[in-house]
Formats: structure tokens, C-alpha cells, sequence
């Protein structure tokens, strides 16, 4: 079986295939026209977000049969094609829950103590001591919109700081939710009006584009701050540009974006806003777990 490694992936996840009798090619990089010149070659494709897989890759993928997603979300991924074609897809959802878990924390963490900001203001050479008062995290309520293993995991976290967790999620077990001390709450307006912090845990779907918008944002505390940590498009950046300039929104994190990457975003002149680009599973931890769970996908699918 042929293999074909499109976005970078640790040696040693490659190794893994290698030494169970995959013939495996590592093409990083490649353009979208390129991408569909190689795939007839390959019996899987192992991707992360970078590489597309259309549907013109997949109906010129004469034999492919399986399609790997190093990560949480697939869609970077034509199912609907995949499906049709009878191509398997497959990711890796739990290898990055704590990378992107303590992504989110940091990213909360940072914009209730404005660091970022302190630190830029004292590289400039300033101490203003004043100009920077926090807000602690310590009793505050997080709001998780979606919450699956990553959104479970970052309420966890956010429990260590006594933070009261709020849960919207049609998909979500309430039993499972509440051994986990969150409260599932069954409309996205409650959880608007009582939320602090809000935090996204969620794929970009139909239902969940642009799911922060004009309308809901209105519907939010005045003062509260929006972390998105999760997949870009879930949010509508103009109207939370909107929010942030005129206070409504105290302040924003977000490390993913609607059109990546970010390029010449009004986002970069407002000073209440943290931006990431796409860190969330960028560690050298997530990164090998990720690599290792591909790995081991491919293998057991074939076998």
C-alpha cells in the first residue's frame, strides 16, 4: 500500500508506517493542482489542515481508499465526495485535546491579565502599572459552546480556577456533562446572558457558521470577552471588530480565522484583542500524539 504524507508530520509517525510494510512518499507543500496530479498514485492520504482535499482530488484518486485527518476537525475535507466515492475519512480527535485544552486557558489567561499588551508596552520601554488592571478568572462563568473532549478538558482546567462552566451543545450527553461539573444549558441565549467568558469547542458546520454574529453578540453580557480556540468561520470577525471597538466585547482571543492565514484584518489596530495563528495543537506533545494516531490509523485500517 501507498502512502502519501501531504502537511508535515514527525519522523517517527512516518517510521511507524514504514515498519509495517507501507511504502510511504512525504510531498509537503504541494499546490492544490498538484495534489490532484498525485493522489492516483496513493491508497491513503494522511493530511493536516493545510492540504484540501476537494473533490477533484478525491474522484482523481483512483485508488484511494482512505483519507487521514492528523487533528480534530475534517473540514479541510470533502465527506460528501469521500462518501459518494466510498473513500474512508478518518482523524485523530482526542491526540490534540490537551494541547488545544491549555491553548484556550492561555489564551483566557492572557486577555484577563492583558499581557500581551503589558509586555508590548514595556518593550517600548514604558512602566505603566496603572494602564493594565486585570480581571480575575475566580468565580467568573465560562460559557462553552460545544462540548466535546476538548471542551470538557478546558472546563476542567478552568474549574482549577473555581470558575463556574456552562455548557450549549445539542449533541451532549447531560449526564456525562454533569459528572464533569458543567451545566448543559438547552438554548445558546441562556448561555449568552450569563457567560463571562465564552469560550467556541465546536466544527464549522452549516448549523455553526458564523454562530458568533451581530445578533448574538448583542445577546452577551456587556464586558464579556470571546475565546476561539476551535475552527475559523464559526465566528463573524467584522461583527466582533464591531463589538470590540465600541466595548461591548471587553476583549477577544482567537487563533482561528474565517481566511487563513489572516492577512490585513482590522483586528490587527484594536489593543483588546489577541490573535494566534492557528497554535491550538502546536505542541511538540500534540504533534507527536497526532502523528502517532495517524499512524496508527492507516495501519489498522489496512490490516
Amino acid at each position: 500500500m501507498k502512502i502519501c504524507v501531504c502537511d508535515p508530520l514527525p519522523d517517527n509517525a512516518v517510521q511507524m508506517m514504514k515498519d509495517n510494510g507501507f511504502e510511504v512518499d512525504v510531498k509537503t507543500g504541494m499546490p492544490p493542482e498538484e495534489v490532484i496530479k498525485a493522489v492516483k498514485d496513493y491508497d491513503a492520504l494522511i493530511v493536516r489542515s493545510a492540504t484540501k482535499v476537494t473533490k477533484e482530488v478525491i474522484d482523481a484518486g483512483d485508488k484511494l481508499k482512505l483519507v487521514v485527518r492528523g487533528g480534530v476537525g475534517v473540514d479541510n475535507i470533502d465527506t460528501a465526495a469521500a462518501e459518494a466515492k466510498g473513500v474512508t475519512v478518518k482523524n485523530t480527535p482526542g491526540a490534540s485535546t490537551v494541547s488545544v485544552a491549555e491553548h484556550a486557558m492561555a489564551l483566557m489567561l492572557s486577555l484577563m491579565r492583558q499581557i500581551p499588551m503589558a509586555d508590548k508596552s514595556m518593550k517600548e520601554g514604558k512602566w505603566e502599572k496603572k494602564a493594565f488592571k486585570g480581571t480575575e478568572l475566580y468565580k467568573k462563568t465560562l460559557g462553552l459552546i460545544g462540548s466535546g473532549r476538548i471542551g470538557i478538558a478546558t472546563a476542567k482546567r478552568a474549574q482549577g480556577f473555581e470558575m463556574n462552566v456552562l455548557a450549549y451543545d445539542p449533541y451532549a450527553d447531560e449526564n456525562t456533562l454533569k459528572q464533569a461539573g458543567i451545566r448543559l444549558v438547552t438554548k445558546l441565549d441562556e448561555l449568552l446572558a450569563q457567560s463571562d467568558v465564552i469560550s467556541l469547542h465546536i466544527p464549522k458546520t452549516k448549523e455553526t457558521a458564523h454562530i458568533i454574529n451581530k445578533k448574538n453578540i448583542d445577546k452577551m453580557k456587556d464586558g464579556a470577552i470571546l475565546i476561539n480556540a476551535a475552527r475559523g468561520g464559526t465566528v463573524d470577525e467584522k461583527a466582533v471588530y464591531d463589538a470590540l471597538k465600541s466595548g461591548k466585547l471587553k476583549g477577544a482571543a482567537l487563533d482561528v480565522f474565517e481566511k487563513e492565514p489572516l492577512e490585513n484584518s482590522p483586528l490587527y489596530e484594536l489593543d483588546n484583542v489577541i490573535l494566534t495563528p492557528h497554535l491550538g495543537a502546536t505542541t511538540k506533545e500534540g504533534q507527536a500524539r497526532v502523528g502517532t494516531e495517524a499512524a496508527q490509523t492507516i495501519i489498522d485500517f489496512f490490516k
